[in-house]
């Protein structure tokens, strides 16, 4: 198996590690959708959707820093490990971060390193979008945790908790999980990933999910803000609108980052003694972190390795 092939492999499944418990954390609170059946939904929206659409992947293989020509998997491979190793930091301190920033940061650092063009006007649009995630859906969940409240009881929260996840769901598969789907077309050489290689995209990432759930999943849930049920299927909803409709204009942004902004969003709605802003304060600066980092990290690596060939 080519290195580049195997890279998107491991990517996909840490993406599972760090995004899988973070989707299932709003809801933890109610019985509805438990975890494994959540991780099953998960993967046949990230192995079907794409499918169907693979508008934000294209945007990561055509409009961000593509590496070509003769070392355009040196520079890919470079690219891919400088996001997994500051994602897989930040996981394994706790601090759950967006994959999206570390891939966008390790593709343009990887481009720089290695001399070739970058589109900075693409790169800076997305980055831009993506920062207006976290807000869009802090201004979002509230209002839905508004209409929520008006027409259900809290005995009926739980039907509406399925309904919430299940937008969050599409929205992942049509946005942020496409990062997986790029790497591999990136890794493949292909236009785009058919039915094989979003198969095992998905099975790879609710490999991840499940190993991961654990941990990434007590950020949001515990940490940040103690999540009631309302804010948790407010959170689901109002950040699955936002990322789709980021989708429908081809922007990657962060589910992660969107769901911590509805929580904080949904929280501070009832007064903001009910955010932990000390942890929300680190997460982020995890976010804050990881895109120059990875962008470091891979200008760095790319520009030796040049040098070194």
């Amino acid at each position: 198996m080519p290195l580049e092939v195997l890279l998107a492999a491991v990517f996909a499944l840490v993406t599972g590690i760090n995004d899988g418990g973070t989707l299932l954390a709003p809801g933890h609170k109610l019985p509805t959708v438990r975890p494994r059946t959540g991780i099953a939904v998960l993967v046949a929206m990230n192995a079907l959707v794409p499918l169907l659409t693979q508008e934000v992947a294209q945007t990561f293989t055509r409009r961000l820093a593509t590496p070509q020509g003769p070392h355009a998997r040196h520079v890919l491979a470079v690219a891919v490990i400088a996001a997994l190793v500051v994602v897989l930091t930040l996981g394994h301190l706790g601090k759950p971060t967006s994959l999206t920033l570390a891939i966008v940061g390790g593709l343009t650092g990887a481009g720089i390193g290695w001399g070739m063009p970058v589109a900075a006007g693409p790169v800076a649009l997305v980055l831009a979008v993506g920062l207006a995630a976290p807000f869009a859906g802090a201004l979002a969940a509230p209002l839905v945790a508004r209409l929520l409240g008006a027409v259900t009881a809290s005995r009926g929260l739980a039907r509406w908790h399925w309904a919430g996840f299940a937008v969050q769901s599409l929205a992942y598969a049509a946005n942020d999980g496409q990062k997986m789907t790029a790497v591999f077309i990136l890794a493949l050489g292909v236009p785009e990933a058919p039915l094989p290689v979003t198969l095992t995209a998905a099975a790879l990432f609710g490999v991840g999910a499940l190993y991961g759930l654990p941990k990434a999943g007590r950020t949001l849930s515990i940490e940040i803000t103690s999540v009631r049920p309302l804010y948790g299927v407010a959170a689901q909803a109002g950040s699955g609108l936002t990322v789709i409709g980021c989708a429908a204009a081809g922007m990657p942004v962060s589910m992660t980052q969107a769901v911590a902004g509805g929580l904080i969003g949904s929280a501070m709605a009832d007064g903001g003694g009910r955010v932990r802003w000390h942890a929300a304060v680190k997460i982020v600066l995890a976010w804050l972190l990881t895109l120059p980092t990875s962008a470091l990290l891979a200008g760095l690596a790319s520009f030796g390795l040049r040098m070194a060939v």
